[in-house]
């Protein structure tokens, strides 16, 4: 890549940021905008309310039909269709609601199951209440025979305890209680408790007088979990490569699908006891956790089209702890939240903190004790998160300062050098490179140099480069907040929307972050490869050094613009400190200094010997002894 065309890059960048300015609108129209913002979005949540009350009637209105078509055989029928459980067959869809200062979770009546589960605090990218799944988008019911019958209690009614619907958890905790009755003293009983300010939602099932089910294992009885996961951000797409299901088995690791797999359907079936099992998305997370193992459960997750509205559908068959004792309880645990690391890390015993991607190893080794400590520490006195990352690209960038140092120095090295690398290029023509390049180690020996000084460092850098891949992007914390033209850091920030679609992933928008960190990349290649002299030794490695940075734009013009915005600021930080060491390393005396050292005699390295014993061997000769000639100034 020329200047002319780094030079042409930078004029689209500045047209685009000009275009923007030139394009932003005024105070009246931004008040206009706002308004009828707001307006849309009350129309779009009285939508959505009369979408959700409408879902429950015909919920019930399905349950009353039922009822009827029931009602209208007699009870022989009944009892042949579902044994003991024949009065619960029909029935009227009760909704029950119990709710804390977090959480709104609506219980059905048909099934004693979860129905909905709203957070409180948090919105979708439209502005509407997030609902982690509502109405028919869910299963969840306890599957086992009873006197030569399947019964599927998400089929059935059941009664509530009291007649309260609405409970709400002030600073104590409510339970709602629900019974699934067979015949006289034989029933199950669901309990749901929710206590104030908190995401866990506890969960008990009581069987009582029902030692006679039968299930295919001999200790647990089946419980089917699905949910349809519904998009709650702007990218799909990136939503859609975070969502899957998570699992911990017992006294070992947390284990998940790769969400990214192509496959239309993944399935496993574990072998062997599993503490919790985690509907996952990018933000947010549905667990059930039981304080006694689930038996060996089969897990599954099936890919969606893209139209479709939901991300993925995911299923679990969980083996429920049961003994086949005549009274006995099952203690099971909900978290309905988000993925926030510092609220999950609260739960040792679970290990709920790998909800959060961040990587494997030395990557999340960094992003745990050092980016969030960081982070965190900065949030206590900011809330501005665009200068958070400035601030914590600042704080990483100075803890990196002994290794850019380094890196500049051996570049320093090099560039004083290309005087007598050229020389060389110019004594050895082609056909003698192992000659040449024997000539130059040799130089590079005597001088106290090395072409991959500058790179070592930089190499030492990467982890921390990658750490940040995986922190932006999972950080709920940046999920809806703006800095500077970005709306929200989460996710792209869109300058430019295209009436089309660019191919190799780019996507139909502009992200002015992506194309700032693309451009100041490139700039930073071209600078580097001015003042070395191995930039001239290989043409193919200089043009794939200009291709990295551009395929990167492609790949990361949809990922969070917190992500791109600090790459930009870590090359910029980058340039600030070159040109400070700049003032601070005098090349000419570098140079002396480079010159004294090769005056005197210095021992073959090993790999300096080994490279000259392979030359040997393929029948060349050294070059001749040049006197320790000194190094000559530029």
């Amino acid at each position: 890549m020329d200047r002319n065309s780094i030079i042409g890059i930078i004029i689209i960048v500045g047209i685009l940021i000009v275009y923007s300015i030139i394009n932003k609108p005024s105070e009246e129209e931004l008040a206009r905008r706002q308004h009828m913002a707001d307006s849309l979005r009350n129309v779009r949540l009285e939508q959505f309310e009369l979408e959700q009350a409408e879902i429950r009637k015909q919920d019930s209105l399905a349950a009353s039909k039922t009822t009827l078509a029931v009602t209208d055989t007699n009870k022989t029928n009944l009892q042949r269709m579902f044994g003991d459980f024949g009065s619960a067959a029909t029935g009227e869809n009760e909704f029950y609601t119990i709710e804390n200062n977090l959480i709104k979770l609506v219980v059905s009546s048909k099934g004693g199951r979860p129905y909905s589960v709203e957070l409180k605090k948090y919105k979708t990218h439209d502005s509407l209440p997030l609902i982690l799944f509502s109405g028919d988008s869910t299963i969840f019911g306890l599957n086992f025979g009873y006197q030569d019958r399947l019964i599927s209690t998400n089929d059935l009614f059941f009664q509530a305890l009291s007649d309260e619907k609405n409970l709400y958890a002030g600073e104590d905790s409510v339970s709602l209680s629900l019974t699934l009755n067979a015949s006289e003293g034989k029933y199950i009983k669901y309990t749901y408790t929710v206590h104030h300010d908190k995401y866990m939602v506890g969960f008990n099932v009581d069987f009582v007088g029902l030692e006679e089910i039968s299930t295919r294992s001999t200790q647990s009885v089946d419980l089917n979990w699905e949910m349809y996961v519904p998009q709650q951000e702007q990218e799909k797409k990136n939503e859609n490569i975070y969502t899957t299901i998570y699992y911990k088995p017992y006294q070992n690791d947390v284990e998940y699908f790769n969400a990214r797999s192509n496959k239309d359907k993944m399935s496993e079936e574990i072998p062997a006891k599993v503490t919790w099992i985690a509907f996952k998305d990018q933000f947010f997370s549905s667990v059930l956790i039981s304080d006694d193992p689930f038996e060996t459960p089969k897990v599954e997750y099936f890919n969606l089209p893209d139209e479709d509205r939901f991300l993925k559908k995911l299923r679990a068959e969980i083996g429920v702890p049961f003994y086949h004792s005549g009274n006995e309880s099952v203690s099971m645990k909900f978290f309905f939240g988000p993925n926030k690391y510092n609220l999950l890390k609260k739960y040792k015993e679970y290990e709920l903190k790998e909800l959060v991607p961040l990587g494997n190893n030395i990557i999340k080794w960094i992003n745990q004790y050092v980016i969030i400590s960081i982070f965190d520490w900065l949030s206590k006195f900011i809330s501005n998160y665009g200068l958070i990352i400035l601030l914590l690209t600042i704080i990483i960038k100075i803890g990196l300062l002994p290794l850019t140092y380094r890196s500049y120095l051996s570049t320093a090295k090099m560039r004083v050098l290309k005087p007598q690398i050229d020389e060389l290029n110019a004594k050895y023509p082609k056909g003698k490179e192992m000659e040449k390049q024997q000539a130059t180690m040799a130089l590079y020996r005597k001088a106290g140099a090395s072409p991959f000084g500058g790179c070592l460092p930089q190499l030492l850098q990467f982890p921390i480069l990658f750490a940040m891949f995986r922190f932006f992007p999972s950080s709920i914390e940046l999920r809806q907040q703006s800095f500077l033209w970005a709306k929200d850091l989460s996710t792209y920030d869109s300058i430019l929307d295209l009436p089309f679609s660019i191919p190799l992933g780019y996507g139909d928008h502009v992200s002015l972050f992506t194309i700032l960190m693309t451009v100041s990349t490139i700039i930073s290649i071209r600078v580097s490869s001015q003042t070395t002299a191995s930039s001239q030794q290989m043409p193919g490695m200089k043009t794939m050094m200009y291709i990295m940075p551009v395929m990167f734009m492609f790949i990361l013009n949809s990922f969070s613009a917190a992500l791109t915005y600090y790459y930009f600021l870590a090359n910029m930080i980058t340039f600030g400190q070159n040109w400070l060491f700049k003032q601070f390393i005098d090349e000419e005396a570098l140079l002396k200094k480079m010159a004294a050292r090769q005056a005197k005699s210095k021992k073959k390295s090993g790999w300096q010997e080994r490279m000259e014993k392979m030359a040997k061997e393929r029948g060349y000769k050294p070059p001749a002894k040049s006197g320790n000639k000194p190094l000559k100034k530029r």
